[in-house]
């Protein structure tokens, strides 16, 4: 059998709740070894986009925030959701300067990446923003966030060390530190 053909057949599908952020579906399937089963899909109305911002002299920023779905407090770089009729670059400035109130004159896209493809269709990107330029934050009422500035090298000690553990924060800091040989 090739690598790159589907091996699960969908019996049918049902819509199980919906929100306006998420949607979860479950189907019956015939998995790979031909058994039955169910598989639950949750599907995201938007992108997740991660912004890491550098400044000249080598710094970045992280946000910390208590995240209600892991019940503890979470370092990680800016991000947020970017709806599909937005574009990405624009949901992209539009998290950096919510969270951190940095306006970026240059974004480049560093990786995309699949949060949690065992689960959810959701993708994910994460930008290098450059050319900072500091006005005031615009949180939105669901954030109480903390925001720190910090050399980029101590940002990827507190991946090595777990201190991040965001999957776009982690994948957009290492992506970053193996461009730069770091």
């Amino acid at each position: 059998m090739s690598a790159e053909k589907n091996p699960w057949k969908t019996l049918n599908g049902k819509l199980v709740y919906e929100n306006p952020w998420i949607r979860l579906d479950e189907y019956q399937v015939i998995n790979p070894s031909g058994g039955e089963g169910i598989y639950g899909k949750v599907s995201f109305k938007g992108r997740a986009v991660g912004i890491l911002p550098i400044d000249d002299e080598g710094n970045t920023w992280l946000v910390g925030q208590y995240r209600y779905t892991l019940d503890e407090y979470s370092w990680e770089i800016p991000m947020g959701g970017v709806p599909f009729d937005e574009a990405l670059e624009k949901g992209a400035l539009r998290e950096l300067r919510e969270e951190t109130g940095l306006v970026a004159k240059g974004l480049e896209l560093l990786c995309k990446v699949h949060t949690s493809n065992s689960v959810t269709d959701e993708v994910g990107f994460v930008y290098l923003a450059k050319e900072l330029v500091q006005v005031e934050a615009e949180f939105d009422e669901t954030e109480d966030i903390t925001i720190k500035k910090l050399p980029f090298r101590e940002a990827l000690e507190w991946v090595m060390d777990n201190k991040v553990t965001d999957s776009l924060s982690v994948a957009g800091i290492l992506k970053y530190a193996r461009l730069k040989g770091i």
